[in-house]
C-alpha cells in the first residue's frame, strides 16, 4: 500500500512456481517483486482497475502487458466488469470466481465519488450482485467481503431502503441533509447528502459542514 495514497497493488499467482497477475501498479512495488521471487512465479499481465495516477504509477517499470479486459493466465481466470462511475474505464475483476478487485467502487464502509448514479448502480446492481461470499480487495486499505459490505456499508444500507441520516449541513455554502456518513478508507470521512431540490450528491468529508 502507497503510504501517501493508501493506494493498494496485488499480485495473484495461480501455484507456488506457476504464473501471476498484478492488479495496479500505484503501490511500492517491492513487496510484490519480493513474493514474485519467493512463489517462484512468472508474471504475465498486469490488470488495470482504471487508469488515475495513483493506481497506474508503476506500471511502466513492469513491463508486462497491460490487461482491462477479460484474461486468462495459467489456471486464472480472470473476468472484468465494467463498473464506471468513479471512472469512465473503471473495471472489477473477478480472478477464479474467489476474489473480487473492486478498484475504487467499493471499499470497507465506503463508495468512490464520481457520478452518482453510476457509482450506485455499478456498486448495488453489478458488484453486489456477485455472490456474496467474494472476498473483496479494493483500491485502497483494507480487505472485505461483499457479504459485510451488503450489512454493514452505511452507502449501501441507505440504497437498501435501511436507515437515512437527517443531520442539516451544507456543503459548498448550499444547504443540504447529511444522509450517510462514513470515515471512509483514509478516515478523512466521505458522505452522502440531499440538496434542497432532491439531489444526491457523494461527497469528500471536508466539503460538509455540519449545523
Amino acid at each position: 500500500m502507497h503510504p501517501d495514497w493508501l493506494s493498494n497493488a496485488y499480485l495473484v499467482a495461480d501455484r507456488e512456481g506457476g504464473s501471476a497477475v498484478f492488479v495496479d501498479s500505484g503501490a511500492p512495488l517491492g513487496p510484490l517483486r519480493a513474493a514474485v521471487e519467493r512463489w517462484r512465479v512468472r508474471p504475465e499481465a498486469v490488470l488495470r482497475t482504471h487508469s488515475h495516477h495513483d493506481h497506474v504509477a508503476n506500471e511502466a517499470n513492469l513491463g508486462l502487458p497491460v490487461e482491462t479486459g477479460a484474461v486468462e493466465v495459467g489456471s486464472l481466470r480472470v473476468e472484468a466488469i465494467p463498473t464506471p462511475g468513479h471512472s469512465d474505464d473503471m473495471v472489477a475483476f473477478v480472478i477464479n470466481g474467489e476474489a473480487v478487485f473492486t478498484g475504487d467502487t467499493l471499499f470497507k464502509d465506503s463508495v468512490g465519488g464520481g457520478d452518482y448514479e453510476q457509482v450506485r448502480r455499478s456498486v448495488m446492481d453489478v458488484l453486489l450482485g456477485l455472490p456474496h461470499e467474494l472476498r473483496v480487495l479494493p483500491g485502497h486499505t483494507d480487505e472485505t467481503t461483499l457479504a459485510r459490505e451488503w450489512e454493514q456499508n452505511p452507502f449501501v444500507r441507505y440504497w437498501r431502503g435501511l436507515e437515512e441520516g437527517s443531520e442539516r449541513c451544507s456543503v459548498g455554502g448550499e444547504d443540504a441533509t447529511l444522509v450517510v456518513w462514513s470515515p471512509d478508507y483514509d478516515g478523512k470521512g466521505k458522505a452522502l447528502v440531499r440538496f434542497s431540490d432532491g439531489r444526491e450528491e457523494i461527497v469528500g468529508g471536508s466539503r460538509v459542514e455540519r449545523r
